[in-house]
Parts: C-alpha cells; sequence; structure tokens
C-alpha cells in the first residue's frame, strides 16, 4: 500500500498551541513532534512542514522552537496578545488556514495536525477543489465533524508512548 501513494507531495501544518494543551490536559505530558512528523510524512515526500507557535516569554520556549527547528518544521511564531483585563489570544487558525490553501495547490495532501473545530471550513474548502485532507489530533479532544470530513484521521490517543515523551520526572533515568 505505501508504495502507492509514495509520489505524494504532502504538506504539514501544526497547530502546536492545540497538541501542547491537549497533552498537558489529558496526560501531563509532551508531545514528540519528531515522531507526528514521521506519521504525517510516512514514505511520502515532505514539501513543507509548518509549526505555528505563540510566543509566552517563557524561558524554555527559545529551546522548544530551536528543536522544532532541528526536526524540520519550518516555526512560524506570533506574540501573545494581552488585553485589558488580562485576557489573553493568541491563535493561528487563520495563518493556518491560508498557508494550506496557498500551498494546496503545490501539494497533493494537506496534514493539518490540530484537533480544533475551527478548522472544519477550511477541510470543507480543501475538499471542494479537490484536495486529499488528513488529520492528526488527539482523538478525544478532536472535534467530530473534523475527523468526520478528513480522508484520513490519525488518532494520537491510539499510542500515546509513540506519540508522548516520556516524563522525566517519573522515570529513573
Amino acid at each position: 500500500m505505501s508504495s502507492q501513494y509514495s509520489e505524494q507531495r504532502v504538506g504539514v501544518f501544526v497547530d502546536v498551541a492545540n497538541l501542547y494543551h491537549s497533552a498537558r490536559v489529558m496526560y501531563n505530558r509532551k508531545v514528540n513532534f519528531r515522531a507526528v512528523i514521521k506519521e504525517a510524512v510516512g514514505d511520502r515526500k515532505l514539501i513543507r512542514a509548518i509549526a505555528y507557535v505563540i510566543k509566552a516569554e517563557s524561558p524554555e520556549e527559545q529551546k522548544f522552537f530551536d528543536a522544532l527547528d532541528k526536526i524540520g518544521f519550518e516555526v512560524k511564531s506570533k506574540e501573545l496578545q494581552v488585553f485589558y483585563g488580562g485576557h489573553k489570544k493568541g491563535d493561528w487558525d487563520v495563518g493556518i488556514a491560508m498557508d494550506a490553501i496557498r500551498l494546496a495547490p503545490k501539494i497533493d495532501v494537506v496534514v493539518l495536525v490540530s484537533g480544533d473545530g475551527d478548522f472544519v471550513p477550511l477541510l470543507e474548502h480543501l475538499k471542494s477543489i479537490g484536495q486529499r485532507t488528513e488529520v492528526i489530533a488527539f482523538g478525544r479532544s478532536a472535534s467530530g465533524r473534523l475527523r468526520d470530513l478528513a480522508d484520513n484521521f490519525i488518532d494520537l490517543d491510539s499510542n500515546v508512548r509513540k506519540f508522548l515523551l516520556a516524563d522525566r520526572k517519573s522515570s529513573n533515568g
């Protein structure tokens, strides 16, 4: 089966905040983004892999951004917006959607790594132009509509040992 798809050109679009928060809330662990990109691409041709991040001014974040870069992601970052009264907002939904639409003519498969239901209109649009779509997310927190729309859905909950990093605090070494 894999050789049938090996000529596919793949674009991977990762909503880092969505994955980070899902992994933290459900498992109190961090995502293994190296395993995620490997799963997204398989034996196909990677054209672009973009990780969308929000800068929150934490000391570890630059190391994390550098690690994403080393894995092979192009890292796009945005400042966290803080509004009057302390409300904070930072999301890449429109940026991810625009990049996916812009790159769609150059790739065979759009792989969206997010379970955010706000991306339903993006998938509907991509499907309407004949684009193959795949979604990778934690199934328990992913939008059901997003799962249904995707040509393929990869559930990170199905193999947490593979897709989450080992918790360093609880391991002996």
